[in-house]
């Protein structure tokens, strides 16, 4: 199969209308050609294109901030002589002068599949701008990783943070190219936009189920997006950002695993599976320890729950991270009622709401979690309703 990025550098005729204009570069580390070429580097390759500027996302166009809500410094690119904008340091929003120093400008983001994904956000923030400032952009799409399924209640109006761009679920199913599409329509933004489709993208194809196992290597789009398993799990785990529990930021397997020095993982996985077996399908669930080198926990031993998902037991329409993830929480709940689950500090600059809440772009999941009388069937019923909505809204916005 082939990226957006790897036709655009292969067929000449689909770069015809970008000879003569100024072209700029949104991009992270995730952003390479099949040869493992960084975006930027090939662009500047092609005698046809005229690179003026780049920019990068959160933990930058190279990938030089390890860990969240780390901010990154404009600069010069010392090869291309060409301004390096960050979108994730003094501004979020790209300024009047940014938008100034190009024409057109190619978007080559690798996403997770993930509402909170910040990418996501930097990618309607330049639409935009674009629209306001009457540019071109060109999406080169990319894999969602993850394929096409659906998970976790949409974004309440009123909600809207850059870890929640628009009212989408926290697993979209949706590639950077059709969640353009959605915010163009959704935004109603006048905005001139192209997506460059991949070719032979098949999202329900095993092993991969969105990422083309195999075909080509896993390059982390964050520093702690370190492989598949990773991203199957990340739309449950992110959650854990907003709680006291380690993610496993620290450890080889971050966003695969949670824990603390003060549960009891044995005890949760049991109650997890008493209170909804149904919840823990196509996956593994092991019983383990570690000790985070930094971030929460830092040097202390955490009793902890690893999901392994990628082994014969992983089942891709099955698995559904989001409603583990909310279990696990629930299990602790239950198991010690008083435990400080939510972590209370400024979450990507929301200073004023709960970072779980923030992540899940409403209170809904922690007052489920919190309300002692609440079951799993009463979580289920809710969010299916938002679910089905979502798989009805974005058939119109399908590209493969």
């Amino acid at each position: 199969m082939k990226f957006g990025i790897d036709r655009l550098l292969e067929d000449s005729t689909l770069r015809l209308p970008l000879k003569g204009k100024r072209v700029a570069l949104l991009a992270h580390p995730a952003s390479v050609t099949h040869d493992l070429t960084h975006t930027l580097d090939a662009l500047a390759r092609l005698s046809d294109i005229t690179l003026s500027a780049a920019f990068g996302p959160q933990h930058g166009l190279r990938g030089d901030k390890q860990d969240n809500m780390m901010e990154s410094p404009d600069f010069i690119d010392p090869v291309l002589n060409i301004p390096i904008f960050s979108l994730y340091g003094d501004v979020r929003f790209p300024t009047d002068a940014m938008m100034a120093t190009f024409d057109v400008l190619l978007v080559d983001l690798q996403d997770l599949g993930c509402r909170i994904y910040t990418f996501i956000t930097t990618l309607r923030y330049v639409l935009e701008a674009a629209a306001k400032h009457h540019k071109t952009v060109w999406i080169l799409d990319r894999p969602n990783p993850v394929g096409r399924p659906i998970e976790g209640f949409t974004l309440r109006t009123g909600w809207e943070s850059f870890v929640g761009a628009g009212a989408m679920p926290m697993r979209h199913g949706l590639t950077m190219g059709e969640i353009t599409q959605w915010f163009i329509k959704t935004l109603a933004l006048n905005v001139d936009c192209q997506v460059i489709t991949m070719q032979g993208w098949q999202p329900e194809t095993a092993p991969g189920h969105g990422w083309p196992l195999g075909e080509r290597v896993w390059i982390n789009p964050s520093p702690n997006a370190p492989n598949l398993g990773m991203a199957r799990c990340y739309a449950g785990t992110v959650m854990l950002e907003g709680a006291t529990l380690s993610e496993g930021r620290g450890t080889t397997r971050p966003l695969e695993l949670f824990g603390a020095p003060d549960i009891d993982a044995g005890r949760i996985i049991k109650t997890m599976r008493n209170m909804a077996p149904q919840w823990l399908q196509g996956c593994r669930l092991r019983e383990c320890w570690f000790e985070p080198t930094f971030h929460k926990h830092a040097h202390q031993l955490c009793a902890g729950v690893q999901i392994h998902v990628e082994d014969a037991a992983y089942d891709h329409d099955a698995f559904r991270p989001w409603r583990l993830q909310s279990l696990a929480f629930k299990a602790i709940r239950t198991l010690q009622p008083d435990y400080p689950l939510w972590r209370d500090f400024p979450y990507e600059y929301e200073l004023d709401r709960l970072a779980i809440d923030v992540i899940n772009g409403s209170p809904l999941l922690r007052e489920w979690v919190d309300d002692a009388q609440a079951t799993p069937d009463d979580l289920e019923a809710q969010v299916q309703v938002d679910e089905k909505a979502w798989d009805e809204q974005r058939q119109a916005f399908l590209l493969y």
